[in-house]
């Protein structure tokens, strides 16, 4: 008897909130290096520079039954002087990728709640690959630059479509939507 091949299984429940617990910083970092360094080739060895120091991470969590279950995807924010916040190392997990929402919601989260604390203006470099979701999410493009020997636009957020949030500790749940 010949059994089809199964697919693994996906949660379809996310948290994504700010980093608070130190399972979900160490999840973030282990994923951004599988993507930055082994994946992408971007670092040799490990993605942490300066901005860490300072940096809030963001992470979107899998739920089982409700129950976090591992980080599937992050991002981190910064601010480098008052009303200026940056966004950068946006990364999901690539069994999760198809999932259609998953760095929508941490670009929103990331956004959202640096309003919330006074941002004025928002960027992020943004490597050429991602720059079509951005722009649905009501970026635009500044200029052009090359960062680790990548193309990147150096990009800004219109504030006036993400509204200030004020609890990015808890943050938000969202359901999966599987992309085609």
């Amino acid at each position: 008897m010949i059994f089809d091949p199964f697919q693994p299984f996906l949660a379809s429940e996310f948290q994504v909130k700010f980093a608070t617990e130190h399972w979900e910083q160490r999840g973030a970092a282990v994923l951004r290096r599988a993507v930055f360094c082994e994946e992408q080739g971007v670092f040799t060895g490990d993605d942490r520079d300066e901005i860490d120091d300072t940096a809030i991470p963001i992470v979107a969590v899998s739920l089982l039954g409700g129950t976090a279950h591992e980080v599937v995807g992050t991002v981190r924010i910064y601010q480098p002087e008052p009303g200026l916040w940056w966004g950068s190392r946006l990364a999901v997990a690539a069994e999760y990728r198809r999932v259609g929402m998953l760095g929508a919601s941490l670009i929103r989260l990331a956004v959202c709640s640096a309003h919330a604390r006074g941002c004025r203006t928002f960027l992020a470099h943004v490597q050429g690959q991602n720059v079509p979701l951005f722009r649905k999410l009501n970026w635009e493009t500044l200029e052009e630059v090359e960062l680790h020997g990548m193309v990147h636009h150096r990009m800004r957020a219109n504030l006036a479509a993400y509204p200030p949030f004020a609890a990015p500790e808890t943050g938000f749940r969202s359901l999966a939507k599987r992309a085609a």
